[in-house]
């Protein structure tokens, strides 16, 4: 019983070894693989992200000038952000947000809005 109120008393005076989360917030390591972010502007659609990218985040539709990313899907190797021949695809040292709903982010031209959230993704025929 002497251990464990020595331990109680020890504890009330010491720092925590947690950090409040919500309030302190943590630094991404140096070299962190972190967000990914498109520019539909410099993208020429070449496809060869959706090629590269392991977990199927990625689609490229040429057709229509753009590009369909699931953020929920990415597992952030950073293999699209490494193969892209314009730079349009780049990896920011910051998390994702929490979301409540899983949605696939459409990229284009700066004639469509990016990011436009839909819900549902489109067929593949």
């Amino acid at each position: 019983m002497a251990n464990f109120l020595g331990a109680v008393i020890e504890n009330l005076f010491k720092k925590p070894a947690t950090r409040p989360y919500p309030f302190t917030k943590r630094e991404p390591f140096k070299d962190a693989r972190g967000l990914i972010k498109f520019d539909g502007d410099k993208c020429v659609y070449c496809g060869a992200c959706s090629k590269k990218c392991p977990a199927a985040a990625i689609r490229v539709e040429r057709a229509e000038k753009a590009l369909y990313f699931e953020p929920f899907k990415c597992v952030t190797c950073g293999f699209c952000v490494e193969v892209c021949p314009k730079d349009a695809i780049n990896q920011e040292f910051e998390y994702r947000k929490p979301d409540y709903s899983k949605s696939i982010e459409k990229y284009g031209p700066s004639a469509v809005p990016a990011p436009a959230k839909t819900e549902a993704p489109p067929s593949q025929a």
